[in-house]
């Protein structure tokens, strides 16, 4: 081979080849799919840490056989060391002694079976270590009587200990300094590196663990990392033998990190753990001990799903809250603590409408029986069994007080002892926090949990559990340290996720570009490839149907046509919108248009990406709706976002939050941003007034009807000619059935048009 003429060659690459390598990267882009199927890592972050941070050397044996010959971990006790080993000697034969060994072993491992094993720590510097190369922050939100001032004291402690040789000049000046006024303690609690911990180390019940091992949870994700030995056994965690009574929890972690089985392996074990004080001879019985509350029926059955897996074997029983179903509840004997603020009595006008317009779609959904009817069946029924109750709000609210008015609340729930609220953002929003609050109240045993879960939390948010958290201590005389999980940046997107974000002008420019998506001309076509299973969210239930209407004969008669494309909105009958779900997760449905229905917590594993039709209300709407691909750590998947020119002084918002999660992602400067430095300076800034109205009520210009919300490709010629020639054929119809009821009424005889009798020809 001639070496001048390699290094001579032309840079233009050859169209052959280029084409050869086109179809190969689009092989390899298909394998990376979201919807390939291929088992993804978990974790969406681990920074590499220098051999220098690590908090413990490997050690090593000395001739003399002296400490340094310590293990250094669960997985290298009484190993030889690597240099002594001789890879290409023939095996030993193993002598008696050995085999003696090994067998006196698998006594011990017998005997010790049945025991309950010690759990090996991390020192703090190994912890520190995990923790931060998983981009977890634990953070003491508020204090507690007891355990909380010792973490205090132990972190101010660490705080010393870094700056000794600072502290060593000025002893004096070391001792009386202490943290900083308003800065909050950071924690550094146990991680978990291993589903297997969690049977040998933390002692979960033997059927639990089979059926965590069972649905191939190996690695946990950052949050199953941080959160899971803190809510199992808080006291080894922090290092506190005080903290055993238990902490209120509170964690901000990405969406699809697997949130779900974090709240409900604890949920599960403790109904078991208390199944297990049970005396001898006393029959076990099926008691209320943790309510999860929901925002939407379809997440709802989705943690129902999940509960029923890991609770298969044990006897758990995990119902989904029904109309008509009896729980174990108490009349209430007198008002628990009452909200002395003015400011969650008096209702801005917007949240009132939230209200109106969640009572009007729940008048829809309940039945057409009158209340007696309910009552006489509520109590002709027997009571459910039940240990974890899964529930949207209203439901629940309406079983506590009747007629779901939060000023007839009749009965508690005395029971329970865990409450968990999954999209606590939204739970504790003007939208659902009435509701949110009454069922909080109605559990009134004083050693109850809160945990609150969710990929965003605002700061008025976190302000408010703390205030009633508070008002609750001093009702019941007892209190709980509430700590904070954060994992990543807050409020920031998953970082496996393409952005992009693209200007069209008009809706007409959205519905072609929506088209360009589905049927892309070529391969250099502005923006990421977007294949289906997709998920596409417009801002009113009125534009989803009209887009579906538009599209649905988009797809060819050979791919399955219509029937490929659904819309789903809270406006469908229950049965109709389990069997859409149903249909797009076993691939019959392709495209599916919804609403902010199915923006949070629903979980599609194989959805390549999101389209967000119309912009998103809220940074965190957005943070939700492009979470729905990407989820458990799977790449490819892409979120795109259309925008118009009523759109552009919203826009920021979503902007900013795009570039928050490529600078995470490692993409910022490096030219793949979606998001470039000149577009965000150039988009304004969004007052705190529109922020509140635009979450409210959205773009006003697509709620009024008018030209600007029509989403579809007819000229406005076209529109009138079909609504002249359908309110043609409904006059006819209309005046059939008059002249049928006419003919009816007057005894078979036929009459006119004009409603006259007809007297036949005449002469």
């Amino acid at each position: 081979m001639d070496i001048l003429k390699i290094l001579s060659r032309g840079t233009k690459p050859n169209p052959k080849n280029q084409t050869a390598k086109g179809s190969a990267a689009a092989v390899a882009a298909t394998a990376k799919l979201p919807s390939a199927g291929a088992v993804p890592h978990p974790q969406l972050f681990n920074d590499p840490v220098s051999s220098s941070s690590r908090g413990k050397k490997r050690k090593r044996k000395n001739k003399s056989g002296d400490k340094d010959a310590e293990d250094d971990g669960p997985g290298n006790d009484n190993e030889d060391d690597l240099s002594d080993v001789d890879f290409f000697a023939p095996p030993k034969p193993r002598t008696d002694a050995v085999q003696q060994h090994n067998e006196e072993d698998g006594e011990d491992q017998k005997k010790k079976k049945n025991k309950k094993r010690k759990v090996k720590t991390l020192d703090e510097d190994e912890c520190k270590q995990i923790l931060r190369s998983h981009r977890l922050k634990f953070t003491l939100l508020s204090e507690s009587v007891g355990g909380v001032a010792e973490l205090e004291a132990r972190a101010v402690e660490g705080k010393k200990e870094k700056n000794k040789k600072s502290k060593e000049r000025g002893e004096e000046e070391g001792k009386e300094k202490g943290p900083k006024k308003g800065k909050l303690a950071q924690l550094w609690p146990q991680p978990l590196t291993a589903f297997g911990q969690l049977k040998y180390d933390y002692g979960i019940n033997q059927t639990l663990a089979d059926n965590i091992t069972r649905q191939g949870f190996k690695i946990p994700t950052e949050v199953q990392m941080g959160a899971l030995p803190l809510l199992l056994q808080p006291g080894t965690a922090l290092g506190d033998k005080e903290m055993e009574k238990g902490v209120d929890f509170l964690a901000v972690a990405p969406t699809g990190s697997g949130k779900t089985i974090t709240f409900l392996i604890p949920a599960i074990e403790g109904v078991l753990k208390a199944r297990g004080e049970v005396n001898e001879g006393e029959e076990v019985k099926n008691e209320l001990r943790a309510i999860v509350v929901a925002p939407t029926r379809e997440l709802a059955s989705q943690i129902v799903n999940e509960g029923r897996k890991l609770a298969i074997g044990t006897g758990v029983r995990v119902v989904l809250m029904k109309r008509g179903l009896r729980l174990q509840a108490e009349g209430r004997a007198e008002k628990a603590e009452e909200d002395s603020d003015s400011e969650d009595e008096e209702e801005k006008p917007e949240e009132a409408e939230h209200d109106q317009n969640e009572d009007e779609e729940d008048k829809e959904d309940s039945d057409e029986e009158d209340g007696d009817d309910k009552r006489k069946d509520q109590k002709e029924k027997p009571l459910a069994r039940v240990d974890i109750l899964v529930t949207t709000p209203k439901i629940l609210l309406n079983f506590l007080s009747d007629d779901g008015k939060l000023t007839n609340s009749k009965r508690t729930l005395p029971t329970v002892r865990s409450l968990i609220l999954d999209e606590a953002d939204v739970l504790l929003d003007p939208i659902f926090r009435k509701q949110t609050m009454a069922i909080w109240k109605s559990c009134v045993h004083p050693d109850v949990a809160l945990t609150c879960w969710s990929a965003t939390m605002a700061s008025n948010i976190e302000a408010l559990v703390t205030k009633h958290l508070s008002k609750r201590a001093k009702h019941f005389n007892i209190s709980r340290p509430l700590i904070r999980l954060v994992v990543g940046l807050k409020d920031t997107a998953v970082p496996n996720v393409t952005h992009k974000l693209i200007y069209t002008a008009t809706e007409q420019g959205k519905l072609l570009a929506l088209r360009q998506l589905l049927h892309p001309a070529s391969s250099s076509d502005s923006g990421p490839p977007l294949r289906p299973p997709f998920i596409v969210f417009t801002q009113t239930i009125d534009r989803a149907k009209a887009l579906h209407k538009e599209l649905q004969f988009d797809i060819p008669l050979e791919a399955g046509g219509q029937a490929r494309i659904a819309v789903l909105h809270s406006s469908l009958s229950d049965q109709i919108r389990s069997k859409i779900m149903t249909k797009f997760r076993t691939g019959e449905v392709w495209v599916l248009i919804t609403t902010d229905v199915l923006a949070r917590g629903v979980d599609f594993a194989g959805v390549n990406g999101v389209v967000n039709y119309d912009v998103p209300t809220s940074a965190a709407g957005y943070v939700h709706r492009a979470g729905r691909t990407g989820r458990a750590g799977r790449e490819g998947g892409v979120a795109v976002t259309f925008y118009t020119k009523e759109d552009i002084p919203f826009v920021k918002s979503v902007a900013n939050v795009i570039a928050a999660s490529e600078k995470q992602a490692g993409k910022a400067g490096s030219g793949e941003e979606s998001v470039k430095k000149w577009l965000l300076d150039a988009l304004p800034k969004v007052a705190k007034e529109d922020k509140r109205k635009l979450k409210v009520r959205g773009v006003e210009a697509r709620r009024a009807g008018g030209k600007e919300a029509s989403i579809t490709t007819q000229s406005s010629w076209e529109r009138r000619k079909e609504n002249n020639k359908r309110q043609a054929i409904e006059a006819s119809k209309k005046r059939k059935r008059m002249a049928l009821q006419a003919e009816k009424q007057g005894g078979g005889k036929r009459k006119d048009d004009d409603g006259e009798e007809w007297g036949g020809l005449d002469d």
